[in-house]
């Protein structure tokens, strides 16, 4: 099977293609990604010389390019994307661009090259937020679309596309929604990351308000094998859920963080809170444990030693890419509620 990957070297993406080789070792890998701040090939180097890894550097708003790359593949799946909620607030229109744009080339190239079965990965952000006093409330496959921020809003239009794209030209499709992913080589402008760095080092670490908003963490390692088995079990046309059964508040994740680095909570700083931040995220896991018989692996806590001990053990990976997490930690603590 000759698989196209796009966005291979972001975080979810790189941990997919490794996740899948391993796998899947006769199948062919055609990775492409524009290298943007968050693409890091490092991510990847116990593959690059695989004979069936291929590594093309290119951006899916290129027409031609992604009607030329997809030419002979039997299989898409799609991960490019814009993706940091803060950076889309900041500047929205490279995520219009990529998200929706981007996606509908993909779909178009799909459907001309003789209508490849397409996997399309997204976010549970399409569905809003859920109310913190109602905690039975959880995501599905039917929950409506109510997307909040400009990230969520490009995803949730590109998630509308790619069921056009099935539902007008016929295009084997899936999609599937996460939620909050963490694990191995996520970019350390991020939550957990984030906060994994600074605490390394002594340094403040800021939570967004109070730190009490709820986001249902899953493993990259599950997130992964959830999309396995949703291109190789999956109901075309049919969206599949993913979540890590692990309702956690922020709060929480960044005061254990401290505990398994063994460092003080006065390190945490409350600053602004987010614009239309969204309250809780909640995945329920049903359908996809029913269908295809996803279950995570681990526990949250069980998962997050590990994630911690992995930065703990590679500094080399993570410390280039410091300065960029420290701009945005910097900017989040002009704004600390303690002045």
């Amino acid at each position: 099977m000759k698989i196209l990957v796009t966005g291979g070297a972001g975080f979810i993406g790189s941990y997919f293609i490794k996740y899948w080789i391993q796998k899947y070792p006769e199948h062919h890998i055609t990775n492409l990604d524009k290298l943007t701040y968050a693409g890091n090939l490092e991510n990847l180097l116990e593959v690059e010389n695989n004979p069936n890894y291929k590594f093309v550097k290119g951006d899916i708003c290129d027409k031609d390019l992604v009607m030329d790359i997809t030419k002979g593949i039997d299989l898409i799946v799609h991960f490019a994307a814009e993706s940091h909620v803060d950076r889309s607030i900041e500047g929205p229109e490279v995520f219009i661009k990529t998200n929706i744009m981007g996606t509908q080339n993909l779909l178009e190239a799909a459907v001309q090259n003789g209508n490849i079965r397409f996997h399309h990965v997204s976010t549970d952000e399409v569905f809003g937020e859920l109310p913190i006093d109602k905690p039975e409330l959880k995501f599905t496959e039917e929950t409506p679309y109510a997307p909040k921020s400009p990230y969520s809003a490009s995803k949730a239009a590109s998630d509308h596309l790619v069921r056009a794209y099935h539902h007008t030209f016929k295009l084997p499709i899936t999609i599937s929604n996460t939620s909050n992913n963490y694990g191995p080589n996520q970019h350390p402008e991020k939550l957990m990351p984030l906060a994994i760095t600074r605490a390394m080092l002594d340094q403040e670490i800021p939570v967004y308000g109070d730190g009490k908003q709820i986001r249902d963490w899953v493993h990259v390692q599950d997130h992964a094998h959830g999309i396995e088995l949703a291109i190789t079990k999956g109901e075309i046309g049919h969206t599949y859920l993913f979540g890590g059964d692990g309702e956690r508040e922020n709060i929480w994740i960044v005061k254990k963080i401290l505990e398994y680095l063994d460092k003080p909570e006065s390190l945490i700083v409350h600053v602004g809170d987010r614009k239309g931040h969204d309250v809780r995220y909640a995945i329920d896991n049903s359908k996809s444990e029913k269908e295809l018989g996803y279950k995570p692996e681990k526990s949250v806590e069980d998962w997050l030693k590990e994630t911690v001990q992995w930065y703990m053990d590679n500094k080399k990976w993570w410390e280039p890419l410091k300065p960029v997490a420290d701009k945005q930690a910097d900017r989040y603590l002009s704004t600390r509620l303690d002045k």
